[in-house]
C-alpha cells in the first residue's frame, strides 16, 4: 500500500547515492588490484553500480524537476503550424487530470517549512532588492534569463506557479468533439488569456471546415488577424466575412432583421432591445404590436424590412397606410376610387384633431362604410385612428433606438441597399454563411457605443436562433435544388455578457440539434445576471453549458460556480510527536524516549476558491466530459512570424491597434508577439476587402501564433 504522505519536498538525497555509485565504478576500474576482482567480476559489479546510479539519478531528477516547477514552469509556446487539430477531439493545451494527490501536494507546498521552494522565496526577494538598489551591471546580471541564475525574474503572468507545478508530468489535453454540442463557458477576469483560448479553439474550428462565427465586442486585432490567417491556411479565405461597426467602409453589410421564418420575428428583435421591467413592459408590448403591424404591411408590399425603412415608416406611418390601402383595394376591390366621396366637415375635424393626413382617412372611411376587412388593413386602421401626438408618446422608446441604428455610415451597413450596383461591399446572412461554410468576424465596437453594440449583437443572436429553427425543420440547403451538407456551427461570443439577452436562452437550450456549438467568454457570473436582469435566467443560461473553463477570477461567487460542483477530499497532515519519561525500577533504565510521526486526515475542497484567484495568466481549471476536472496551461504565441498574416487590412489593423490598445491587452495576457508593421494598402483596397470575395493580399511577415 502506498504511503499516504508523499514527500517530494525533501532534499534529493538520491543524488548522493548516484554520485557514490559512479565513483565506485571509477575506483573499481582504476584500482582493480586493490579490490582483488577479476575482469569478469568487475564487469558485473560495474554494471550493477551503473544501474544503481541511473536509478538513483532518475529519482533525484524527478525531485529536482518537481521542486523547480514549483518556482517556475518551463516555457510552452506553439507556432501556428504546430497547433494540433483532430476531426474527433479538441485540443485544449497541456495539463493533467486533477486528483486528491495534487490537492495534497499543493497543501504541503504551502507549509512554512517549504517556503524556500516557492517562487518568491528569500533569495528571489533579495535579488529584486539588489536590482532596485544597484541598477547597474549587477542588476543586469540578476535579471539575465539563464539556467545558472536561480533568482531570475518570473515571467509576467503573476499568480502561483505551484498550482500547476504540483504535477511535473503534464501532457497534451484533449476533449471529445461530441461535448461541444453541450456548449462551453469560459470565465476569467480581464486580461488573463480568454481571447488567447478563443484563438486556439477558433484555429481548430477553421481547420476542421466548420462554420465559425466570432463575436468580438471590444475589437481584438490579433483575433481578427488570426482568423484570417487560418482561413488562408485552410484554403477558405473566400469564405471569410469581415463585419465591424467601427469600420463600415471596409465591412461587409448585414441586416439583422431582413431574414426571418415568421414575420413576427422582426418586431421581436427590435422590441427585445427595449426595457422590460415594471411599467416599461406595457410600453414594450405596445411597441412590439406597432412594429409588427408595419412589418406585415411592408412584406405584403414587397419591401424588405430594415432599420432604416422601419424608422421612416414609424415616424410617418400615414404613407405606409396609404400604400397598403391602395395595394389591397386595387387587388380585391377594383373600382374603389370611383366610390370615394369628398371629405366632409367631420372627417376634416378628425384629421385636424389626430394630426393625420386627409387622404388615408378618406380611404379608411370608405373601407368602413363598405364593411371591407383585411387583417393588415385593420391593424393599420387601428394605428391611423389614434391621435398622432398621443400615439408617439406610447412608442417614444422606439425612436431613440432606431435613431442610433440609422445614424451615419452604420445606417448603410445595417440597412443595406440590395439594388445599389455602386456599393462594392458584399451582403451576407446567416443561412448563406451556414450553407457555404463561412467564417465571420463580428466586431461590435462596444468601446465606442455599447448600446448599439448590444442591440446589434442581440439581434444577431435572435437571427441565429431563427436560423437554427429553419435548420431543424428543413435541414441545410433550404430553398436549394439539392440538400446541403450539415455543418457544425461554432459560435464564439467574447465578452458575451455585453450581448446576452432573452434570445440567447433558446440558442444554448435548444439549438444544439441544429449543430450549434456555443463557446461563451465572460468575466464573472454577476455580469450576466446584471445584464439579463434576473438571477433565475442567469442560472438557466449557466445550466446549459456542459463544459466549464475557469481562468483567474476575482470574486468568490464566480469561483464557486466551479468549486461547488467538485467533491470533497481528504488531505493528510504530518505532525512530529516526541516524548521522554523517567527510568524504570529495575535499576538499569534511567529514562525512556519516544519519537514518532502522527498522520491526521481532514476534509477539504478538491479545489479551493482561493486557488482560482491565484491562477497565473494563461492557466485554467476545466470541467470536461461529464465533470472530469483538468488543470490546463495554454500555449504562448511563438516568436516566429506567421507568413500568412494579411497586409490588405493594414489601415483597419493600424486603427484598431491605436483605438483598442491591443498590444497592451496582449502583453497583459502573457502573449509573445512578433507582429511587424503592415504596409501598402489604400482606402480603395480596404473597400475591396470586406466580404466573401475579399482579395486581401497575404504577402509579408506577421505575428506568430
Amino acid at each position: 500500500m502506498a504511503h499516504p504522505y508523499e514527500n517530494l519536498f525533501r532534499r534529493p538525497y538520491e543524488a548522493v547515492s548516484s554520485i557514490a555509485a559512479l565513483a565506485s565504478v571509477g575506483a573499481l576500474w582504476i584500482y582493480q588490484g586493490l579490490f582483488l576482482v577479476t575482469p569478469a567480476t568487475g564487469g558485473i559489479l560495474s554494471a550493477g553500480l551503473l544501474s544503481l546510479a541511473a536509478i538513483r539519478a532518475r529519482q533525484a531528477r524527478r525531485l529536482i524537476r518537481f521542486q523547480r516547477n514549483l518556482r517556475r514552469l518551463p516555457t510552452y509556446s506553439l507556432t501556428a503550424n504546430e497547433i494540433p487539430c483532430s476531426s474527433r477531439e479538441l485540443f485544449l493545451g497541456k495539463g493533467f487530470y486533477w486528483t486528491q494527490e495534487h490537492t495534497q501536494r499543493l497543501h504541503i507546498a504551502r507549509l512554512p517549512q517549504y517556503k524556500h521552494l516557492t517562487a518568491r522565496n528569500e533569495l528571489y526577494q533579495w535579488a529584486r532588492r539588489v536590482e532596485r538598489q544597484h541598477p547597474g551591471w549587477l542588476a543586469n546580471l540578476l535579471r539575465r534569463d539563464a539556467w545558472w541564475n536561480p533568482a531570475k525574474p518570473l515571467p509576467p503572468v503573476g499568480g502561483d506557479p505551484a498550482i500547476h507545478g504540483v504535477e511535473p508530468d503534464e501532457r497534451d489535453m484533449w476533449s471529445s468533439l461530441g461535448e461541444r454540442v453541450g456548449h462551453t463557458l469560459v470565465l476569467g477576469t480581464t486580461r488573463v488569456g480568454k481571447t488567447r483560448l478563443c484563438e486556439l479553439l477558433v484555429t481548430q474550428d477553421i481547420r476542421r471546415g466548420d462554420v465559425v462565427v466570432v463575436f468580438d465586442p471590444k475589437g481584438d486585432v490579433e483575433l481578427l488577424l488570426r482568423m484570417y490567417a487560418e482561413a488562408c491556411r485552410a484554403g477558405r479565405e473566400k469564405d471569410f466575412h469581415f463585419f465591424h461597426l467601427g469600420y463600415p467602409d471596409a465591412s461587409s453589410r448585414y441586416s439583422p432583421i431582413a431574414t426571418f421564418s415568421r414575420i413576427t420575428e422582426v418586431a421581436t428583435r427590435l422590441a427585445g432591445q427595449l426595457p422590460s421591467e415594471g411599467q416599461a413592459a406595457a410600453f414594450r408590448e405596445f411597441v412590439w404590436r406597432y412594429i409588427n403591424v408595419m412589418a406585415r404591411a411592408m412584406v405584403a408590399l414587397g419591401m424588405k424590412p430594415s432599420y432604416e425603412v422601419i424608422y421612416q415608416n414609424a415616424v410617418n406611418i400615414d404613407d405606409l397606410c396609404l400604400k397598403y390601402f391602395e395595394y389591397w383595394l386595387d387587388r380585391d376591390h377594383s373600382g374603389w376610387r370611383d366610390e370615394m366621396s369628398e371629405p366632409d366637415k367631420q372627417l376634416q375635424a378628425q384629421a385636424q384633431k389626430t394630426g393625420r393626413a386627409m387622404y388615408p382617412l378618406q380611404i379608411l372611411k370608405l373601407i368602413r362604410d363598405k364593411g371591407w376587412h383585411d387583417q393588415i388593413a385593420d391593424g393599420l386602421a387601428s394605428v391611423l385612428t389614434n391621435d398622432r401626438s398621443y400615439f408617439e408618446k406610447l412608442v417614444s422608446s422606439l425612436y431613440p433606438l432606431l435613431e442610433k441604428l440609422t445614424t451615419g455610415p452604420v445606417s448603410k451597413l445595417l440597412s443595406p441597399d440590395y439594388s445599389d450596383p455602386t456599393d462594392p461591399r458584399t451582403v451576407f446572412d446567416w443561412q448563406k454563411v451556414i450553407d457555404t461554410g463561412g467564417i465571420v468576424y463580428v466586431g461590435l465596437d462596444a468601446l465606442s457605443d455599447f448600446e448599439v453594440a448590444g442591440a446589434v449583437g442581440n439581434s444577431m443572436f435572435a437571427d441565429l436562433t431563427s436560423t437554427a429553427g429553419r435548420l431543424y425543420k428543413f435541414g441545410s440547403g433550404y430553398g436549394q435544388t439539392t440538400p446541403g451538407k450539415k455543418r457544425n456551427v461554432c459560435i464564439h461570443a467574447d465578452e458575451f455578457n455585453e450581448l446576452v439577452g432573452d434570445e440567447f436562452i433558446p440558442m444554448v437550450n435548444k439549438a444544439g440539434g441544429a449543430g450549434y456549438q456555443v463557446t461563451a467568454y465572460t468575466q464573472t457570473g454577476s455580469d450576466v445576471e446584471s445584464r439579463i436582469g434576473s438571477k433565475a435566467k442567469a442560472d438557466q443560461i449557466f445550466g446549459n453549458f456542459n463544459t466549464l473553463v475557469m481562468m483567474r477570477v476575482k470574486n468568490l461567487p464566480t469561483a464557486e460556480i466551479l468549486t461547488d460542483q467538485l467533491p470533497k477530499v481528504q488531505v493528510y497532515t504530518r505532525q512530529l510527536d516526541s516524548a521522554t519519561g523517567d527510568g524504570t525500577d529495575d535499576g538499569v533504565t534511567d529514562f525512556t524516549s519516544r519519537t514518532q510521526d502522527k498522520y491526521s486526515a481532514r476534509e477539504v475542497a478538491l479545489v479551493d476558491p482561493s486557488d482560482l484567484v491565484q491562477l497565473p495568466k494563461g492557466q485554467a481549471f476545466a470541467l470536461i466530459e461529464g465533470g472530469q476536472l483538468v488543470k490546463l496551461r495554454l500555449p504562448l504565441a511563438s516568436k516566429d512570424a506567421d507568413p500568412l498574416m494579411p497586409t490588405g487590412l493594414a489601415a483597419v489593423v493600424k486603427s484598431m491597434r491605436s483605438t483598442y490598445q491591443a498590444y497592451a491587452d496582449a502583453a497583459d495576457a502573457g502573449r509573445v508577439i512578433g507582429m511587424q508593421d503592415f504596409e501598402g494598402s489604400s482606402s480603395n483596397d480596404l473597400q475591396r476587402t470586406g466580404g466573401v470575395s475579399s482579395n486581401v493580399t497575404v504577402e509579408g511577415a506577421g505575428r506568430g501564433f
